[in-house]
């Protein structure tokens, strides 16, 4: 029995020290994912930054594009872009952003809002499928390693039906990365362009993006027309946005996988170590159970030959009264 168990014991640690050797090398390729995603992010943050001011700067020269600039007074129609990611073992990572889509979602239905869904990564699309929401378009492959190109493709999604009025209000759910040890789930604005904003997206100080609108002292000349750059600026804004949150979303994703793979790591030593316990115990009584039988033996032939040799000397003694 203890020799069973000993066996058992060896293949559970077989198989949870390959299982630890994946978990480990998941977490050494997720590490230098997230350095790499830190450093394209930190390249984005000032394009974004820069790209928000000036929009936000033209908008305020051209009639009638108050639209795209401030809190919509109402909202009847809005579309949300959903981020997280095409893989799962990263943690609560996918289903913390998902919750709080959801959540904000039927918040907005019961204002009489109606919702459109946009989502990127294959996770969100078994998600709200499970919750029987409709999605106007899905995204997959994109997160890992997000290109521009990538973030032209759902910012198409989203400016077409801004711009035709089909939706008053554009946010996205997504992961914001603040530094390795820090992450938030946020349902931001993308269009319109939030007036007032205390973290404009890459910027450090609060209200930057609309500190270089009119009245503030920038000086800005157009040309050609502000209402010509304004065309082109809107989606070149969107797709600049929508890349750095794909960029956040990435770096949020390998931090939250490095994490998760470091803690599965750290429980197969554990378990390993329970294992390597369990079967020293298990070796040990089998060990003294063997000794036992062996001396249990020693101590049966020891009494059969003493009871042999009783048996002898009393026919001897027999045989000598006869």
């Amino acid at each position: 029995m203890a020799g069973g168990q000993e066996r058992a014991l060896r293949r559970r640690i077989r198989t949870v020290s390959a299982t630890r050797k994946i978990t480990r090398a998941m977490e050494l390729i997720a590490a230098s994912e997230m350095v790499r995603a830190q450093s394209r992010l930190a390249g984005a943050r000032p394009y974004v930054g820069g790209i928000a001011r000036v929009l936000a700067v033209t908008a305020g020269e051209v009639a009638g594009a108050k639209r795209l600039i401030g809190t919509p007074e109402t909202v009847e129609s809005a579309l949300l872009v959903v981020v997280v990611s095409d893989r799962g073992l990263a943690g609560g990572y996918n289903n913390n952003v998902l919750r709080a889509a959801l959540r904000h979602v039927r918040a907005g239905e019961e204002q009489g809002r109606h919702y459109r869904l946009v989502t990127v990564g294959r996770k969100a699309i078994s998600f709200f499928r499970f919750n029987n929401r409709s999605i106007s378009e899905s995204f997959t492959g994109v997160t890992d390693r997000p290109r521009f190109e990538h973030a032209r493709r759902v910012s198409g999604a989203v400016i077409t039906p801004f711009l035709a009025g089909e939706v008053d209000l554009v946010e996205v759910a997504t992961t914001r990365f603040i530094s390795a040890g820090t992450q938030r789930v946020e349902i931001r604005p993308v269009l319109p362009l939030p007036e007032e904003r205390e973290d404009a997206p890459g910027t450090d100080a609060p209200g930057e993006a609309a500190s270089a609108a009119p009245g503030h002292g920038a000086l800005y000349e157009f040309e050609p027309d502000p209402a010509d750059v304004l065309e082109l600026l809107v989606p070149q804004y969107a797709e600049a946005m929508l890349y750095q949150v794909l960029l956040e979303a990435s770096a949020s994703e390998h931090t939250a996988r490095q994490r998760a793979m470091a803690s599965a790591t750290e429980n197969a030593d554990d378990l390993i170590t329970t294992y390597r316990r369990a079967m020293n115990r298990a070796r040990q009584d089998s060990i003294t159970t063997e000794i036992m039988e062996i001396v249990g033996g020693a101590e049966a032939l020891r009494a059969a030959g003493t009871s042999e040799r009783g048996r002898l000397d009393l026919a001897e003694q027999e045989e000598r009264s006869a």
